[in-house]
């Protein structure tokens, strides 16, 4: 386990970090915010949902994902139909302008990043994403019972996807 010193300095890394996430949102096209970009992202990586599974995976209330899908919704990229299940629920779908814009907001993205990370070895960077997947399964891990093996596997490092932010 590592060392109250070393947890501290993680924190002021993370703290600083929020200069990387502005830089990416300076990136976004003017209509397009980061509730949107999340939207968009997930529908594109997860495919059609329910409102209800588009919340649990942002991890945030049904009025507030609500509001990022209605913002996609009027820009064409993404539609709301019945869910034929139960009536009461909408499914929520890409449309072809909704993927052209996952595909520009990934185009940039990676842009950015390849800008940014130019001096960064191929190792390096995928070290980096192990890691970042790595840490955030810990703490998605807080929000669900742990597994008690050592040696459990993380599916998220064994894949990767179209991300834009």
């Amino acid at each position: 386990m590592a060392e109250q010193a070393q947890y501290e300095e993680l924190m002021r890394q993370f703290s600083a970090f929020g200069a990387v996430r502005r830089e990416l949102g300076r990136i976004l096209p003017s209509d397009c915010p980061g509730g949107s970009v999340a939207v968009l992202t997930l529908l594109g990586r997860h495919g059609d949902m329910r409102m209800s599974r588009l919340a649990e995976l942002l991890s945030v209330d049904m009025s507030v994902t609500s509001r990022h899908v209605a913002h996609a919704a009027d820009r064409g990229w993404i539609t709301r139909s019945p869910d034929p299940a139960d009536k009461r629920s909408r499914i929520l779908r890409l449309t072809p302008s909704g993927w052209a814009q996952v595909d520009e907001l990934s185009r940039r993205t990676a842009e950015l990043l390849a800008d940014r990370l130019s001096d960064w070895s191929e190792e390096e960077v995928g070290q980096l994403i192990r890691l970042m997947a790595r840490l955030r399964a810990s703490f998605d891990d807080c929000r669900t019972p742990h597994n008690t093996s050592p040696h459990s596997p993380h599916p998220e490092l064994e894949h990767t996807t179209r991300t834009p932010v």
